[in-house]
């Protein structure tokens, strides 16, 4: 029956008065979508970096152009002033006929001044033009660090639109529990805490298989069964914990159990069944509960359903690699940990760059404890020692001259005139390591990138990156890197300066006023091997050579503040630069300076413009080949 006519008006009434709730829209993306615009944004922010770059160098070329136009008006007011007192030279020389007027009053100009003149006025629209580019490159600074704001603010918003909670995995976890617990017979809880945190889809997916293994081996191995829990009064249930939270840019993931924990001495026995570590080889608690991530390994007695099938710990550890996580575990009589700090997201990661021989490589901060600058000497003393360690924090951390574990070089060859090396203290898993890097390169946001199929295989790597300068640079896997390389360690040895004089690349300093100089010099030595410092007068040279000690120094005469005479005769009076030869490189060909240079003691003098091959013969007679 249809409702009367008063009924319907009062209920249209009621709904007036209803306040209409927000609608919010939700739109399904696919999530291969999402990563393209992750990957995308990762593009942008390199190619934001080199942008970067480039307008920092032109504001330092800017720098170098004003100088050479200080330089120049310096110059012209010399030329100005030599030009007018060769007119009054010449007045003087005329006679009386021009004495009543001056001739600069009667506007008596050489070719000479209208040409000084000229100069002048092109230098000042240099200065204007310079003055103009270095606004435009302000104006690009203000603009890239907007963009870069955008960019962030960008990257941030696609990061989150893939971030889920792990509270979506807690039903398919508890099921496992509950039918594990009863295939074996006991009873177990499961118990999560931080369930609210957010983590990357990717990361999470990935992540499912090992939290399921990990829950299966704490209740097959672990957990007791009732009448032994009992016994050893504990409650009946046995009981497995997972506890997520956030720490800085790492997800930690920590599952325990309340069980009977590993058992150190079964573990042991069942590796050297399997030829892993030999009867006499002595391991401490750590190390031994190491071994159980090896493939293959099991403790289990016979085969079932959930243990003894050949699928171990090692499936959990690879998986966590792979992510660029680590695992550390802990155990004791009354249970077992398991610590798995993973990254934040995938896409953008935070790493410090380290020069290790002639590459760059990134280490991620997951793996960072500590980075320090340490004495040479403290370090070769430590070398001496056939298991080197460092002690940092009251933690005992193992030395490795990370040039060595890549294959860059064999042997730390002392510290080329630097009293202090740096030494990041890094942790994997359960291992600390202090790696003893050449360079310290500076702290770096990086857009992680797949190796592809060729170089996914490479255990000491889990990615590269492409720096602001478009270079590429490998992301080291810590963990990896010595699970490598630790059958083929040898202790790094310290070989003397005399023992590695024809091994070591030299350094040469090449001091010029003129940037081109400079910089064809630059890189003519260093397509042959050699290290170069630069420097753009005396006094540059002067305060580079307080922290820098050159093979050899490549030496221009006519420079401002002090010339290349100057700085030669410094160096000859000073003990300790005065074994550094010096090559003068100079327009100044003539016999008297030549006998000047010799007089310094100068060991080779060379005319403008000069042949690379002969620089490069004059280069290997003093300091050797390489």
């Amino acid at each position: 029956p249809s409702e009367p006519v008063s009924a319907v008006a009062e209920n249209l009434t009621n709904r007036e008065h209803v306040p209409e709730q927000p609608a919010r829209d939700v739109v399904r993306v696919r999530s291969e979508l999402l990563d393209n615009l992750v990957n995308s944004a990762g593009e942008a922010s390199i190619y934001r970096a080199r942008m970067e770059q480039q307008v920092s160098g032109l504001g330092s070329y800017l720098g170098e152009l004003g100088q050479t136009i200080s330089r120049l008006q310096g110059q012209l007011r010399d030329l100005e002033a030599e030009t007018e007192a060769q007119i009054h030279y010449s007045h003087k020389d005329e006679g009386p006929q021009s004495e009543d007027f001056d001739p600069l009053e009667m506007d008596r100009y050489t070719m000479i001044q209208e040409l000084s003149r000229s100069l002048s006025e092109s230098v000042n629209d240099l200065s204007s033009l310079q003055n103009m580019l270095g606004d435009q490159v302000k104006e690009s600074e203000t603009l890239l660090l907007q963009q870069s704001r955008i960019n962030t603010e960008l990257q941030e918003g696609l990061v989150k639109s893939r971030m889920v909670r792990f509270s979506g995995l807690i039903s398919r976890l508890s099921r496992l529990v509950r039918q594990s617990s009863r295939e074996v017979g006991k009873k177990v809880e499961l118990l999560v805490t931080g369930e609210d945190n957010e983590v990357d889809n990717k990361v999470l997916d990935r992540m499912v298989a090992p939290l399921e293994h990990l829950i299966r081996n704490a209740i097959a191995h672990g957990i007791e069964p009732p009448v032994e829990r009992v016994k050893k009064s504990k409650p009946e249930t046995g009981s497995i914990s997972i506890d997520i939270s956030r720490d800085g840019s790492d997800i930690v993931i920590v599952i325990g159990d309340d069980g009977a924990g590993i058992d150190v001495q079964k573990v042991r026995s069942r590796a050297i069944s399997q030829g892993l570590i030999s009867g006499d080889q002595k391991l401490d608690d750590s190390e031994i509960i190491r071994l159980i991530l090896q493939p293959g390994f099991s403790t289990a007695s016979q085969v079932t359903q959930m243990a003894g099938r050949g699928v171990g710990m090692d499936v959990v550890e690879v998986e966590i690699k792979h992510l660029g996580g680590s695992l550390q575990i802990e155990s004791t009589p009354n249970g077992s940990r398991f610590i798995m700090r993973l990254p934040f997201t995938l896409s953008i990661n935070r790493a410090i760059l380290v020069k290790a021989g002639e590459e760059n490589y990134a280490i991620p901060l997951i793996n960072i404890e500590g980075v320090a600058r340490l004495d040479a000497e403290r370090l070769l003393d430590a070398y001496q020692l056939a298991n080197p360690k460092l002690d940092y924090v009251d933690q005992s951390f193992s030395l490795h001259y990370l040039p060595n574990l890549v294959g860059t070089a064999l042997h730390y060859r002392g510290s080329h005139g630097d009293p202090r090396q740096s030494v990041i203290f890094c942790r994997a898993g359960d291992s600390r390591l202090a790696l003893h890097v050449d360079d310290l390169v500076g702290n770096r946001e990086i857009v992680v990138k797949n190796l592809g199929k060729q170089l996914s295989q490479v255990k000491s790597v889990s990615g590269a990156s492409v720096l602001a300068d478009g270079s590429v640079v490998l992301i080291l896997d810590i963990a990896g890197l010595i699970e490598q390389y630790a059958e083929n360690l040898v202790s790094v040895v310290y070989k003397g300066q005399d023992g590695d004089e024809h091994d070591r690349q030299r350094t040469i300093m090449v001091v010029d006023d003129s940037i081109t100089m400079r910089r064809v010099a630059s890189k003519l030595l260093q397509r042959n091997d050699y290290q170069v410092v630069t420097a753009k007068d005396g006094m540059d040279a002067l305060t580079q050579l307080e922290d820098i000690k050159p093979d050899l120094m490549l030496l221009d005469i006519e420079m401002p503040r002090m010339d290349g005479f100057e700085l030669a005769s410094h160096m000859r009076n000073e003990d300790s630069l005065s074994n550094i030869p010096i090559i003068m490189i100079t327009s100044r060909t003539g016999e008297k300076h030549r006998q000047r240079a010799s007089e310094i003691g100068v060991d080779n003098y060379m005319g403008k413009p000069y042949q690379e091959e002969e620089l490069l013969a004059n280069i290997r007679a003093i300091i050797g080949g390489q």
